[in-house]
């Protein structure tokens, strides 16, 4: 699937703005979950274990249009950067919910689907989606898990074929994990051979940076749980 052209950027900062400027409610207790560390501030000792980020780039279009279509997905308040504590528990969920959408969601093209070119991203209302619904429907199943939002981040890449593609990016203490649907694997971003083009920023979703980097070179097999604590 390749992805449409953005709005302009005058539509596009106003949008954000307004979006991130509307907070929701947030449990103390989901805050304060023993499962989950607030991210380090501290560099990491291994750069490779998470990609570097730049400054703000353009949202895709998709985005957009699912936030006017689901407001409350969207109206979210900023929130410091988190990452996930990788136990072998939180592993168990991280593949569980990967292979549960993998195998729920129907493959079908964007235009096969909803007969537009015009990217559509959604959660599988229908059963049916391309890589944009399994991404959006693992980030759901993951904060319904009790994963934090901000280590949930929608992240488009070019795929082994050039093709674009969108991935769930699942930042942890041990670097950045990525849930596909083309692979049923949870794999390090490294190891993927995918070029990262952007994702969601992880104190505002509705604000996305730049990547710009080429996640190693593809492995067939990866073994995750040798980075459980």
């Amino acid at each position: 699937m390749r992805h449409s052209s953005v709005l302009t950027s005058s539509i596009l900062l106003g949008f954000v703005s307004l979006i991130g400027a509307t907070s929701l409610q947030v449990s103390p207790a989901a805050a304060q979950s023993t499962l989950f560390k607030r991210i380090s501030t501290r560099p990491s000792t291994d750069g490779s274990l998470s990609a570097a980020v730049g400054g703000s780039t353009s949202v895709p279009y998709g985005w957009i249009d699912f936030c006017h279509r689901r407001p409350k997905e969207c109206k979210v308040p900023a929130l410091p950067a988190a990452s996930v504590k990788l136990t072998a528990q939180n592993l168990r969920t991280l593949e569980r919910i990967n292979q549960k959408a993998n195998r729920s969601i129907k493959p079908v093209s964007n235009f096969d689907h909803w007969g537009t070119m015009t990217d559509h991203w959604d959660y599988p209302v229908d059963g049916k989606g391309d890589c944009k619904i399994y991404a959006l429907y693992k980030r759901k199943l993951l904060q319904e898990a009790g994963f934090p939002r901000q280590s949930l981040l929608m992240t488009v890449v070019h795929d082994l074929d050039n093709e674009g593609h969108t991935i769930l990016t699942v930042k942890t203490d041990k670097g950045d994990l990525v849930l596909d649907n083309l692979v049923d694997e949870i794999r390090p971003w490294n190891a993927t051979g995918y070029y990262f083009l952007k994702r969601q920023s992880q104190q505002n979703p509705n604000v996305w940076v730049s990547i710009n980097q080429r996640g190693g070179t593809p492995k067939a097999i990866t073994n995750v749980a040798k980075l459980v604590n």
